[in-house]
Protein backbone atom coordinates (compact mmCIF):
# COMPACT_ATOMS: atom_id res chain seq x y z
CA UNK A 1 0.00 0.00 0.00
CA UNK A 2 1.46 3.35 -1.07
CA UNK A 3 0.96 6.33 1.25
CA UNK A 4 -0.15 9.82 0.34
CA UNK A 5 -0.84 10.62 4.02
CA UNK A 6 2.00 13.08 4.56
CA UNK A 7 5.33 14.44 3.34
CA UNK A 8 7.55 13.03 6.09
CA UNK A 9 7.03 9.27 5.67
CA UNK A 10 10.41 8.80 4.01
CA UNK A 11 13.79 9.26 5.71
CA UNK A 12 16.09 11.82 4.12
CA UNK A 13 17.47 12.83 0.75
CA UNK A 14 20.56 10.79 -0.22
CA UNK A 15 22.74 13.92 -0.24
CA UNK A 16 21.89 14.55 3.40
CA UNK A 17 22.55 10.94 4.39
CA UNK A 18 25.87 11.09 2.55
CA UNK A 19 26.87 14.29 4.35
CA UNK A 20 25.89 12.86 7.73
CA UNK A 21 27.80 9.64 7.09
CA UNK A 22 30.87 11.48 5.85
CA UNK A 23 31.04 13.63 9.00
CA UNK A 24 29.85 10.96 11.43
CA UNK A 25 33.05 10.55 13.45
CA UNK A 26 34.05 14.20 13.50
CA UNK A 27 34.13 15.89 16.87
CA UNK A 28 32.25 19.19 16.99
CA UNK A 29 31.08 21.76 19.50
CA UNK A 30 27.64 21.08 20.94
CA UNK A 31 24.33 22.93 21.02
CA UNK A 32 24.49 24.39 17.49
CA UNK A 33 27.74 26.27 18.14
CA UNK A 34 29.68 24.16 15.64
CA UNK A 35 31.12 25.23 12.30
CA UNK A 36 28.46 23.32 10.33
CA UNK A 37 25.65 25.32 11.91
CA UNK A 38 27.57 28.53 11.25
CA UNK A 39 28.11 27.57 7.62
CA UNK A 40 24.44 26.62 7.28
CA UNK A 41 23.43 30.04 8.63
CA UNK A 42 25.72 31.69 6.08
CA UNK A 43 24.10 29.74 3.25
CA UNK A 44 20.60 30.56 4.46
CA UNK A 45 21.41 34.27 4.77
CA UNK A 46 22.79 34.19 1.23
CA UNK A 47 19.59 32.53 -0.04
CA UNK A 48 17.49 35.16 1.74
CA UNK A 49 19.68 38.09 0.77
CA UNK A 50 19.58 39.67 4.23
CA UNK A 51 22.36 39.63 6.84
CA UNK A 52 20.73 41.25 9.87
CA UNK A 53 18.77 38.19 10.99
CA UNK A 54 19.21 35.60 13.72
CA UNK A 55 18.83 31.91 12.82
CA UNK A 56 18.17 29.12 15.32
CA UNK A 57 17.82 25.42 14.57
CA UNK A 58 15.14 23.15 16.05
CA UNK A 59 14.17 19.52 15.60
CA UNK A 60 10.43 19.93 15.02
CA UNK A 61 7.70 22.42 14.20
CA UNK A 62 5.68 22.26 17.41
CA UNK A 63 8.86 22.79 19.42
CA UNK A 64 9.72 25.78 17.23
CA UNK A 65 6.27 27.34 17.56
CA UNK A 66 5.90 26.97 21.30
CA UNK A 67 9.44 28.21 21.99
CA UNK A 68 9.15 31.23 19.72
CA UNK A 69 5.64 32.30 20.61
CA UNK A 70 6.13 31.89 24.36
CA UNK A 71 9.38 33.86 24.14
CA UNK A 72 7.85 36.67 22.12
CA UNK A 73 4.78 37.18 24.32
CA UNK A 74 4.20 38.55 27.81
CA UNK A 75 1.95 36.42 30.08
CA UNK A 76 -1.27 38.30 29.31
CA UNK A 77 -0.76 38.40 25.54
CA UNK A 78 -2.48 36.14 23.02
CA UNK A 79 -2.05 34.66 19.56
CA UNK A 80 -4.44 35.32 16.67
CA UNK A 81 -4.75 32.36 14.28
CA UNK A 82 -7.14 30.89 11.75
CA UNK A 83 -9.27 28.14 13.31
CA UNK A 84 -7.63 25.46 11.14
CA UNK A 85 -4.12 26.64 12.09
CA UNK A 86 -1.59 24.15 13.40
CA UNK A 87 -1.32 25.88 16.78
CA UNK A 88 -5.11 25.65 17.15
CA UNK A 89 -5.67 22.05 16.11
CA UNK A 90 -2.57 19.88 15.95
CA UNK A 91 -0.20 20.85 18.77
CA UNK A 92 -2.10 19.48 21.79
CA UNK A 93 -2.58 22.94 23.23
CA UNK A 94 1.18 23.61 23.29
CA UNK A 95 0.74 27.38 23.08
CA UNK A 96 -2.03 27.44 25.69
CA UNK A 97 0.14 25.25 27.93
CA UNK A 98 2.67 28.10 28.05
CA UNK A 99 -0.10 30.41 29.27
CA UNK A 100 -1.08 32.13 26.02
CA UNK A 101 -4.61 31.97 24.67
CA UNK A 102 -5.07 31.28 20.95
CA UNK A 103 -7.83 33.44 19.48
CA UNK A 104 -9.24 31.28 16.68
CA UNK A 105 -10.87 33.01 13.70
CA UNK A 106 -12.76 31.59 10.72
CA UNK A 107 -10.57 33.22 8.09
CA UNK A 108 -10.96 32.56 4.37
CA UNK A 109 -9.63 29.54 2.43
CA UNK A 110 -7.50 28.62 5.43
CA UNK A 111 -5.93 32.08 5.54
CA UNK A 112 -6.19 35.10 7.82
CA UNK A 113 -7.01 38.46 6.29
CA UNK A 114 -6.25 41.91 7.60
CA UNK A 115 -9.95 42.44 8.35
CA UNK A 116 -9.96 39.27 10.47
CA UNK A 117 -7.06 40.56 12.53
CA UNK A 118 -8.72 43.93 12.96
CA UNK A 119 -11.93 42.28 14.22
CA UNK A 120 -9.96 40.28 16.82
CA UNK A 121 -8.30 43.45 18.09
CA UNK A 122 -11.62 45.30 18.20
CA UNK A 123 -13.28 42.57 20.28
CA UNK A 124 -10.55 42.53 22.94
CA UNK A 125 -10.91 45.92 24.50
CA UNK A 126 -9.41 46.05 27.99
CA UNK A 127 -7.49 44.32 30.77
CA UNK A 128 -10.39 41.97 31.54
CA UNK A 129 -9.50 40.09 28.37
CA UNK A 130 -6.30 38.74 26.90
CA UNK A 131 -4.46 41.21 24.73
CA UNK A 132 -3.92 40.19 21.08
CA UNK A 133 -0.23 40.56 20.32
CA UNK A 134 0.91 38.05 17.71
CA UNK A 135 -0.61 36.97 14.41
CA UNK A 136 0.20 33.37 13.47
CA UNK A 137 -0.13 32.14 9.88
CA UNK A 138 1.15 29.12 7.95
CA UNK A 139 2.50 29.16 4.40
CA UNK A 140 1.34 26.90 2.92
CA UNK A 141 -1.79 26.56 5.07
CA UNK A 142 -3.33 23.43 6.56
CA UNK A 143 -5.55 23.14 3.49
CA UNK A 144 -2.82 23.70 0.94
CA UNK A 145 -3.52 27.32 0.04
CA UNK A 146 -0.71 29.87 -0.05
CA UNK A 147 -0.40 33.56 0.78
CA UNK A 148 0.29 36.09 -1.95
CA UNK A 149 2.69 38.95 -1.41
CA UNK A 150 -0.26 41.36 -1.37
CA UNK A 151 -1.98 39.35 1.36
CA UNK A 152 1.15 39.19 3.48
CA UNK A 153 1.75 42.90 2.94
CA UNK A 154 -1.80 43.66 4.13
CA UNK A 155 -1.24 41.55 7.25
CA UNK A 156 2.10 43.26 7.87
CA UNK A 157 0.45 46.67 7.55
CA UNK A 158 -2.39 45.88 9.98
CA UNK A 159 0.10 44.38 12.44
CA UNK A 160 2.16 47.55 12.39
CA UNK A 161 -0.99 49.63 12.83
CA UNK A 162 -1.95 47.76 16.01
CA UNK A 163 1.55 46.99 17.28
CA UNK A 164 1.22 43.24 16.65
CA UNK A 165 3.89 40.72 15.75
CA UNK A 166 3.57 38.64 12.56
CA UNK A 167 4.85 35.06 12.68
CA UNK A 168 4.91 32.61 9.76
CA UNK A 169 4.93 28.83 10.26
CA UNK A 170 6.99 27.49 7.38
CA UNK A 171 6.67 23.74 7.85
CA UNK A 172 5.81 23.49 4.14
CA UNK A 173 7.48 26.71 3.04
CA UNK A 174 9.42 25.00 0.24
CA UNK A 175 6.18 23.94 -1.40
CA UNK A 176 4.68 27.42 -1.01
CA UNK A 177 7.68 29.22 -2.47
CA UNK A 178 7.97 26.90 -5.49
CA UNK A 179 4.24 26.84 -6.24
CA UNK A 180 3.15 28.14 -9.64
CA UNK A 181 0.83 30.53 -7.81
CA UNK A 182 3.56 32.02 -5.61
CA UNK A 183 4.85 35.56 -6.05
CA UNK A 184 6.98 35.80 -2.89
CA UNK A 185 10.61 35.19 -2.02
CA UNK A 186 12.44 34.41 1.21
CA UNK A 187 13.50 38.04 1.28
CA UNK A 188 9.87 39.18 1.10
CA UNK A 189 9.10 36.99 4.11
CA UNK A 190 12.02 38.52 5.96
CA UNK A 191 10.88 42.06 5.28
CA UNK A 192 7.19 41.43 5.97
CA UNK A 193 7.31 39.31 9.14
CA UNK A 194 8.89 39.48 12.57
CA UNK A 195 9.88 35.82 12.51
CA UNK A 196 9.32 32.76 10.35
CA UNK A 197 10.77 29.30 10.04
CA UNK A 198 12.11 27.33 7.13
CA UNK A 199 10.84 23.78 7.48
CA UNK A 200 12.99 20.84 6.42
CA UNK A 201 11.38 17.88 8.21
CA UNK A 202 8.80 17.85 5.40
CA UNK A 203 11.31 18.69 2.69
CA UNK A 204 14.10 16.16 2.59
CA UNK A 205 15.69 16.28 6.05
CA UNK A 206 15.62 13.62 8.74
CA UNK A 207 14.42 16.42 11.01
CA UNK A 208 14.90 20.15 11.27
CA UNK A 209 13.34 23.61 11.30
CA UNK A 210 15.30 26.85 10.99
CA UNK A 211 13.75 29.79 12.84
CA UNK A 212 14.59 33.18 11.33
CA UNK A 213 14.11 36.15 13.67
CA UNK A 214 13.99 39.43 11.77
CA UNK A 215 12.78 41.83 14.49
CA UNK A 216 15.75 43.02 16.57
CA UNK A 217 13.57 43.38 19.67
CA UNK A 218 12.91 39.62 19.70
CA UNK A 219 16.51 38.45 19.39
CA UNK A 220 17.96 38.99 22.88
CA UNK A 221 18.51 35.91 25.06
CA UNK A 222 16.61 33.65 22.69
CA UNK A 223 18.95 30.70 23.28
CA UNK A 224 17.87 30.78 26.94
CA UNK A 225 14.31 30.15 25.78
CA UNK A 226 15.40 27.29 23.52
CA UNK A 227 17.24 25.61 26.39
CA UNK A 228 14.39 26.11 28.85
CA UNK A 229 11.92 24.50 26.43
CA UNK A 230 14.20 21.50 25.83
CA UNK A 231 15.04 22.46 22.28
CA UNK A 232 18.78 23.06 22.46
CA UNK A 233 20.06 19.87 20.81
CA UNK A 234 23.41 18.65 22.17
CA UNK A 235 24.28 17.15 18.77
CA UNK A 236 23.25 20.34 17.04
CA UNK A 237 25.75 19.78 14.25
CA UNK A 238 23.31 17.22 12.83
CA UNK A 239 20.92 20.08 12.13
CA UNK A 240 23.67 22.26 10.70
CA UNK A 241 24.88 19.55 8.32
CA UNK A 242 21.38 19.00 6.98
CA UNK A 243 20.67 22.68 6.40
CA UNK A 244 24.12 23.22 4.94
CA UNK A 245 23.37 20.45 2.42
CA UNK A 246 19.95 21.84 1.57
CA UNK A 247 21.15 25.42 1.06
CA UNK A 248 24.65 25.13 -0.36
CA UNK A 249 22.92 24.97 -3.74
CA UNK A 250 19.26 24.89 -4.81
CA UNK A 251 18.41 21.49 -3.28
CA UNK A 252 15.87 22.90 -0.80
CA UNK A 253 13.89 24.51 -3.59
CA UNK A 254 14.38 21.60 -6.01
CA UNK A 255 12.80 19.22 -3.50
CA UNK A 256 9.86 21.56 -2.93
CA UNK A 257 9.41 21.84 -6.67
CA UNK A 258 9.37 18.05 -7.08
CA UNK A 259 6.64 17.73 -4.44
CA UNK A 260 4.59 20.35 -6.28
CA UNK A 261 5.18 18.73 -9.67
CA UNK A 262 3.87 15.42 -8.35
CA UNK A 263 0.84 17.18 -6.84
CA UNK A 264 0.19 18.92 -10.16
CA UNK A 265 0.30 15.57 -11.95
CA UNK A 266 -2.08 14.05 -9.42
CA UNK A 267 -4.41 17.06 -9.54
CA UNK A 268 -4.57 17.03 -13.33
CA UNK A 269 -5.30 13.31 -13.49
CA UNK A 270 -8.07 13.52 -10.90
CA UNK A 271 -9.66 16.51 -12.66
CA UNK A 272 -9.56 14.68 -16.02
CA UNK A 273 -11.32 11.78 -14.36
CA UNK A 274 -14.19 14.16 -13.64
CA UNK A 275 -13.79 15.00 -9.97
CA UNK A 276 -13.77 18.33 -8.12
CA UNK A 277 -11.71 19.61 -5.19
CA UNK A 278 -12.54 20.99 -1.76
CA UNK A 279 -10.03 23.84 -2.12
CA UNK A 280 -8.05 25.45 -4.91
CA UNK A 281 -4.73 24.41 -3.36
CA UNK A 282 -1.65 25.08 -5.53
CA UNK A 283 0.83 23.35 -3.21
CA UNK A 284 1.69 19.73 -2.41
CA UNK A 285 -1.57 19.10 -0.54
CA UNK A 286 -4.71 18.46 -2.60
CA UNK A 287 -8.26 17.66 -1.46
CA UNK A 288 -10.28 15.79 -4.09
CA UNK A 289 -13.94 14.99 -3.49
CA UNK A 290 -15.14 11.46 -4.30
CA UNK A 291 -18.28 9.39 -3.75
CA UNK A 292 -17.94 7.21 -0.65
CA UNK A 293 -17.70 4.04 -2.78
CA UNK A 294 -14.68 5.45 -4.60
CA UNK A 295 -12.97 6.41 -1.34
CA UNK A 296 -13.52 2.93 0.08
CA UNK A 297 -12.06 1.36 -3.06
CA UNK A 298 -9.03 3.66 -3.02
CA UNK A 299 -8.37 2.71 0.59
CA UNK A 300 -7.68 -0.87 -0.49
CA UNK A 301 -4.59 0.31 -2.35
CA UNK A 302 -3.57 3.68 -0.85
CA UNK A 303 -3.17 5.38 2.50
CA UNK A 304 -4.53 8.92 2.94
CA UNK A 305 -6.62 10.97 5.34
CA UNK A 306 -10.36 11.45 5.10
CA UNK A 307 -10.80 15.20 5.51
CA UNK A 308 -14.50 16.03 5.51
CA UNK A 309 -17.75 14.35 4.51
CA UNK A 310 -21.29 15.09 3.33
CA UNK A 311 -24.10 12.52 2.97
CA UNK A 312 -23.10 12.05 -0.69
CA UNK A 313 -19.33 12.44 -0.82
CA UNK A 314 -16.03 12.58 1.03
CA UNK A 315 -13.08 14.94 0.60
CA UNK A 316 -9.72 13.27 1.17
CA UNK A 317 -6.26 14.75 1.58
CA UNK A 318 -3.47 13.59 -0.71
CA UNK A 319 0.05 14.82 0.05
CA UNK A 320 3.06 14.45 -2.21
CA UNK A 321 6.65 14.81 -1.06
CA UNK A 322 10.22 15.37 -2.17
CA UNK A 323 10.44 11.56 -2.54
CA UNK A 324 7.13 10.82 -4.30
CA UNK A 325 7.74 8.74 -7.41
CA UNK A 326 6.02 9.67 -10.65
CA UNK A 327 5.12 6.04 -11.33
CA UNK A 328 3.20 5.91 -8.03
CA UNK A 329 1.20 9.00 -8.99
CA UNK A 330 0.41 7.55 -12.42
CA UNK A 331 -0.59 4.26 -10.82
CA UNK A 332 -3.02 6.09 -8.51
CA UNK A 333 -4.61 7.88 -11.46
CA UNK A 334 -4.82 4.65 -13.44
CA UNK A 335 -6.49 2.83 -10.55
CA UNK A 336 -8.92 5.73 -10.06
CA UNK A 337 -9.92 5.52 -13.72
CA UNK A 338 -10.79 1.84 -13.35
CA UNK A 339 -13.28 2.79 -10.65
CA UNK A 340 -15.33 5.13 -12.84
Amino acid sequence: MYSFKNDYSEGAHPSILEALAKTNLEQTEGYCEDHYCEKAKTYIKHAIGVENIDIHFFVGGTQTNLTALSAFLRPHEAVIAVDSGHVCVHETGAIEATGHKVIALAGHEGKLRACDVESAVASHTDEHMVKPKLVYISNSTEIGTIYTKAELTALHTICRQYNLLLYVDGARLASALTSKANDMTLKDLTLLSDAFYIGATKNGALFGEALVITNDILKADFRYHIKQKGGLLAKGHLLGIQYMTLFQDSLYFDLGQHANDMADLLRTGIAKAGYNFLTDAPSNQIFPIFPEAIVTALETQYAFYRWSSTPDSTAIRLVTSWATKEEEVLAFISFLNTLN
